[in-house]
């Protein structure tokens, strides 16, 4: 069974920084395109950034220069920096496959103050 853990959520003020992980479980990360989700306050959830398993990235344009997703297959963790952060990037964050979406973690906070 696959599991998902996040975490390094927290309470952090505009500008900030914050690094999240995602550990999985259950299945080799090394083939997966994986991708960090965000669901703010009120709307539904969101695919933010995405990494193949060669390591090339994407992102949505609301976060693009202030988000950096990484892998480290050898750990089966993925990593997002966030940057500048902002009181619109506040949400629940989780981490997930892209192709084949798993059953979810219990995902990580971010909150941001301004």
């Amino acid at each position: 069974q696959v599991q998902l853990v996040e975490s390094g959520g927290g309470l952090v003020q505009a500008g900030g920084s914050l690094r999240l992980s995602c550990v999985v479980s259950g299945t080799g990360i090394g083939f997966n395109r994986m991708g960090w989700y965000r669901q703010a306050p009120g709307k539904q959830r969101e695919l933010v950034a995405t990494i193949t398993s060669g390591g090339s990235t994407n992102y949505v344009d609301a976060v693009k220069g202030r988000f950096a997703i990484s892998r480290d297959n050898a750990k089966n963790t993925v990593y997002l920096q966030i940057n500048s952060l902002k009181p619109e990037d506040t949400g629940v964050y989780y981490c997930n496959l892209v192709s084949v979406i798993v059953p979810w973690g219990q995902g990580t906070q971010v909150t941001v103050s301004s």
